[in-house]
């Protein structure tokens, strides 16, 4: 990158940022990105969204959760320290538990939780914000996009038979959908911490973008995709650090045992009883506060998970 460049971009991301600076007090957007060892990836995020501020007021809270690479140190420098972007470490609190950091220190009304490996379009925040002035919207996501085929867009998802989650195809305008994609999932700040945020048992990383999206629908919210825009997204065949088939596992099974009722959760549990280490993981959400999480959740729902299941036609045991 020449130094011409490099100057014009500086200057280009302190004069929208320092708008923003001015206006945090009233902060609209508060963009969270979870970190652990993204590489550049982190830092083509941050710029594209420092780019595509628009006149709508923000904050991005990156959250490094012991990233190893590096990969954060840019933010020490101009223009970023003069800039809306706030920078948190963490320690080994996995994906979830990331996330529910930047939630706890966002100053913003929308809580808007994204990979740390996408590109957004410039009026982003824009077409958020029309959404959000609607009070029955609760939480919205945008297509998402591959950026290696930026013609594959996925809008929003759903179950399989199998508990996996399938791409939905292109609506004709905004529309319910049952889950919101982790890669970008923006809900009301009050609406998140009602339900508690991302489940904090939750190991690493798997399922919490299901299991939020589950949570807010049986707790009377609603959730949306807006099909009028896209955000890129860098889909990699593996993580930049360890994630186990057991995290993943474990999370499954306490999802289910949080919030499905006798059939279905004798069914989610049937689905991984051929996998390694089934009974060990099981003992291991067992002996959780799950039990007590559960009753909790029993206790303040509005809707079952019948009704979801129902609702969105998905093809789990009734």
């Amino acid at each position: 990158m020449s130094h011409i460049y490099k100057a014009i971009l500086s200057c280009a991301l302190i004069k929208n940022c320092k708008a923003e600076v001015r206006t945090l007090s009233n902060v609209i957007f508060s963009i969270i990105l979870p970190v652990k060892n993204e590489g550049l990836n982190i830092k083509v995020t941050v710029d594209s969204m420092l780019r595509a501020s628009g006149g709508i007021p923000y904050e991005i809270v990156v959250v490094d959760d012991g990233s190893e690479d590096g990969c954060c140190s840019f933010l020490s420098a101009r223009p970023y320290t003069v800039s809306c972007v706030k920078l948190i470490t963490t320690t080994g609190l996995g994906a979830p538990g990331a996330r529910n950091a930047g939630a706890k220190i966002a100053r913003g009304e929308i809580l808007v939780f994204c990979d740390a490996h996408i590109t957004v379009p410039f009026d982003w925040l824009d077409h958020l914000h029309r959404n959000f002035l609607l009070p029955t919207v609760t939480g919205v996501s945008p297509g998402i996009a591959s950026m290696a085929d930026p013609q594959a867009v996925g809008y929003g998802q759903t179950w399989n038979n199998s508990m996996e989650a399938k791409w939905l195809p292109r609506p004709s305008g905004v529309t319910a959908v049952p889950l919101l994609p982790g890669g970008c999932q923006a809900f009301r700040k009050e609406a998140f911490f009602s339900v508690g945020g991302y489940d904090r048992g939750f190991k690493v990383w798997g399922h919490e973008d299901e299991e939020i999206s589950l949570k807010m629908w049986l707790f009377g919210y609603s959730l949306f995709v807006d099909p009028y825009f896209n955000i890129l997204h860098l889909f990699r065949p593996r993580h930049p650090y360890r994630v186990s088939i057991k995290h993943v596992s474990y999370n499954f099974m306490r999802m289910a045992c949080s919030h499905f009722g006798e059939k279905r959760l004798t069914f989610a549990l049937s689905l991984k009883k051929d996998q390694k280490y089934f009974e060990q993981i099981l003992a291991e959400v067992l002996l959780s506060d799950v039990w007590e999480q559960r009753r909790d959740y029993l206790t303040r729902r509005r809707h079952d998970d019948g009704w979801f299941i129902r609702r969105f036609n998905i093809p789990v045991i009734l």
